[in-house]
């Protein structure tokens, strides 16, 4: 590499000049602030409580995990406790809505950036897809107890099922969703309150009931014997099956990217991170013991495994209660990935490594409409077509890959600029940061082969659009 290219591709930005901007801009005309701590907090809630403990729980169980998902959720929880402070830290001394597409611009250079950034496209939109499919799973199961049959050609995917076309319900709920968030950060953000209030009720319903039908038999043996393939039970399906989870936890990092709509992000924005990841790390421990405890993992792969564990119960009203918490549940996660995902596009727009559509601003309710819809209808294609395994995977890989960088971004930051205020400081620097980084390496290597060609592909396919379009257009002054 030549040292023009090397200079161009390794452009960092400066982090004293974006905090200068982000102070200039506070009473402009940019993104509408309108997110105090609890908001935020309840975006967390909102991205985090949807696949993980409705779909994933079921999933990593049956094909990996058995009862040991409990550790799984354990093993991810603490990954991605790591991973929470370093965000913290940098999301109040960074209060911008690229998340860590931001941090990495700073510390390791621009093409490093547009990486994590297009990695990020694929955490939200693959994120928001997966979610999706669940989402129309109890949709389904819901229409079906009401006696009404959705033809199976427009209730699954083609590549999910031998009679399946088009997820319509999968994509619908995402063109729904994305309509509101066009409309306003304010009014999606109430309906999010809303949601999430009911979604919580609900989880500690499923525990609280299933409790007491728990069968301590499906408990042994607690982690199944391997089946002679790496990831298939035993301790090593434990850890593919925490990287499989893993991405239950995603939705903390979009408060990161909600950072320039808080009123006050430098305390705001911790608060949001850690308490969302604190209090769901142990729903989600205790909905994966109950399910397992209710029902044999052997049964639990199903698209909609906790209205399953509300059927054996055998209290009628209460699974019910569960397909309706299910369907609220994951429609607030798709709501925090849909968000998330346009947040960052904004950023990478501004900077000029995308095209300025994507930082456009609708006049009256100060969103980024344009860029919502184009995601929302690409979102909304991958629900009706892909199915949930393929999605759920993806999502994973790329989630981890930018957590690690976001773990090198404190660590180098804390070194580079060691005089800067920080409102937030993450503890244990840099032990802390570096068990994230390994934890974030040992859940990708537990991951299949086929995820990795996947990431490859999708890298290779974001690099080509940085040389022929971002490399010409960036802003690096």
């Amino acid at each position: 590499m030549s040292d023009a290219a090397r200079k161009i591709y390794l452009t960092r930005k400066s982090i004293v000049a974006i905090i200068a901007a982000h102070d200039a801009e506070r009473d402009g005309d940019g993104l509408k602030r309108a997110l105090g701590w609890a908001s935020l907090m309840a975006l967390g809630i909102g991205g985090i409580i949807g696949a993980g403990i409705f779909v994933l729980t079921g999933t990593a169980a049956a094909n990996y995990a058995g009862p040991g998902v409990m550790i799984s959720f354990v093993l991810s929880g603490l990954a991605c406790a790591f991973v929470a402070l370093c965000y913290a830290e940098l999301a109040a001394l960074i209060p911008v809505s690229g998340s860590a597409y931001t941090y990495t611009y700073v510390t390791l250079g621009e093409i490093f950036a547009w990486i994590i950034g297009w990695n990020l496209v694929l955490e939200y939109a693959a994120g928001a897809a997966t979610v999706a499919v669940g989402w129309a799973g109890y949709f389904n199961r819901v229409m079906q107890g009401l006696g009404i049959h959705v033809p199976p050609e427009l209730a699954s995917a083609y590549l999910a099922s031998p009679d399946g076309f088009f997820n319509v319900p999968a994509a619908g709920v995402v063109l729904l969703l994305t309509m509101l968030l066009i409309r306003g950060t304010s009014e999606s953000t109430l309906f999010n309150n809303v949601i999430v209030a009911l979604k919580v009720t609900v989880v500690l319903m499923v525990i609280a009931f299933g409790a007491a039908h728990v069968n301590m038999a499906n408990w042994t043996p607690l982690i199944p014997d391997n089946t002679g393939e790496f990831g298939v039970y035993g301790w090593s399906g434990v850890a593919r099956g925490a990287s499989v989870v893993f991405f239950a936890y995603v939705g903390f990092d979009s408060v990161s990217t909600a950072a320039q709509e808080a009123h006050t992000p430098q305390r705001d924005v911790p608060i949001g991170i850690v308490g969302s990841l604190i209090i769901c790390t142990v729903l989600y421990v205790a909905v994966a013991a109950v399910a397992t405890g209710v029902v044999n993992y052997k049964e639990l792969g199903v698209p909609d495994p906790m209205a399953l564990v509300s059927d054996r119960t055998g209290v009628s009203w209460l699974a019910w209660v569960v397909k309706l918490g299910a369907l609220a549940g994951l429609t607030t996660a798709i709501l925090a990935l849909l968000y998330g995902q346009t947040r960052v596009f904004f950023t990478m727009a501004n900077d000029g490594l995308l095209p300025q559509i994507f930082a456009r601003l609708h006049e009256r309710y100060r969103t980024p409409a344009v860029s919502q819809l184009l995601v929302g209808v690409v979102v909304a294609l991958a629900a009706g077509l892909l199915p949930i395994d393929i999605l759920g995977e993806m999502v994973s890989i790329g989630t981890l890959a930018a957590f690690a960088l976001v773990c090198i971004a404190v660590i180098h930051l804390r070194r580079s600029h060691p005089e800067l205020h920080r409102p937030f400081r993450a503890p244990g620097i840099p032990v802390m940061p570096i068990l994230g980084i390994l934890s974030c390496v040992a859940l990708m290597v537990a991951l299949p082969l086929d995820t990795w060609l996947r990431l490859f592909i999708w890298t290779g396919i974001g690099l080509a659009i940085y040389l022929f379009y971002g490399v010409n257009h960036a802003r690096r002054q």
